[in-house]
């Protein structure tokens, strides 16, 4: 959901993750090739989290997710002090403009390009032509230099117990969990990620629910919508201005609903991390299930799923495929 990142600064790698995002980030605005994006975020990853800093691309490639090309770029930069590629890039005022676009929430690659093609290729220049902008684009653009910001962790604490407080004011049989990286124990966050769930709403149920609308509306520190469905918000929200933060900043949102009886699924996806995620669904097949977001199932023999199988806990679902639970501050991987 956020286009921002925690940084990886404090590794002994940063520099190659830093060109390494920089590269994953044209991949995804400017090029498309999605391939590319999570091959350059993979190998990110990987580096921020090794504990010495890597001499050369060789080493490099026995980490799991760093192949050869990437090993070379490594070296390179190890040799050079900067990519050819990169410079490149950087001096491209197409792939320039269309980066600095894709700044604002609502605005991807291809209206990037659009936009680019007739001319507009600064925020300056969108800002005189918000007419050209949907309801989206135009919350976005408005409040592109906070949503850039990450939001400390003291924040999003503040963040979550009023939002909390205000939700079980509306109905106190819901469940909330804000997930992500701050369920991860983050020091600091892209948004505010809410997973809900009410008893009354479960995968089973035949009518259309009408749970979200007053929890959205009953949340005080809301301020925008940019998108709302019978089980998805999305939207900006702000804590109240205090003598410790006279000013503070407008945050991105999402309120996610799902049915009761997937809530411990969801909240183990979307918790993640994405490496975490895909390593507990490999685990998964080999112990006899498919694992996603929504459910957990037995496969047969035949090779199709059967039934969902009940959960009542993440606890749960690491039991059924012989797994050793790991606490969600245990899952950065």
């Amino acid at each position: 959901m956020s286009k921002r990142k925690a940084p990886s600064s404090e590794s002994p790698n940063a520099e190659f993750c830093q060109f390494l995002s920089e590269l994953a980030e044209y991949e995804r605005t400017v090029t498309r090739q999605i391939h590319k994006y999570n091959a350059y975020r993979k190998a990110a990853s990987v580096l921020s989290k090794h504990p010495t800093r890597i001499a050369n691309g060789a080493e490099a490639k026995k980490l799991e997710g760093i192949g050869a090309k990437i090993a070379k770029k490594i070296d390179e930069f190890i040799e050079t002090g900067k990519l050819e590629k990169l410079e490149k890039i950087r001096a491209d005022d197409t792939s320039v403009a269309i980066k600095e676009l894709t700044r604002v929430s609502g605005i991807g690659p291809a209206a990037a390009k659009k936009f680019v093609d007739d001319g507009i290729l600064t925020l300056d220049e969108l800002r005189k032509h918000t007419d050209r902008l949907n309801h989206h684009q135009k919350i976005g653009l408005k409040y592109v230099e906070d949503f850039e910001e990450r939001i400390p962790r003291e924040e999003m604490t503040q963040l979550e117990e009023a939002i909390f407080a205000d939700i079980k004011a509306v109905d106190d049989q819901f469940i909330a969990t804000v997930c992500g990286s701050y369920r991860r124990g983050a020091t600091s966050s892209g948004d505010i990620d809410i997973l809900l769930c009410h008893p009354s709403f479960t995968s089973q149920s035949k009518t259309k629910t009408n749970l979200l609308k007053p929890v959205v509306a009953g949340i005080h520190s809301i301020t925008d919508t940019l998108s709302q469905g019978e089980t998805k918000f999305m939207g900006v929200c702000r804590l109240s201005a205090s003598n410790d933060n006279p000013n503070p900043k407008y945050r991105r949102i999402d309120v996610r609903l799902i049915p009761a009886d997937q809530y411990y699924c969801g909240t183990l996806y979307f918790t993640g991390s994405d490496m975490f995620n895909k390593d507990m669904r490999q685990k998964a097949l080999d112990a006899g299930f498919t694992l996603n977001e929504y459910c957990i199932r037995p496969v047969g023999a035949s090779g199709v799923a059967g039934e969902a199988t009940p959960v009542t806990s993440e606890q749960e679902v690491f039991d059924i495929i012989g797994m050793k639970y790991k606490r969600p501050d245990e899952r950065n991987m």
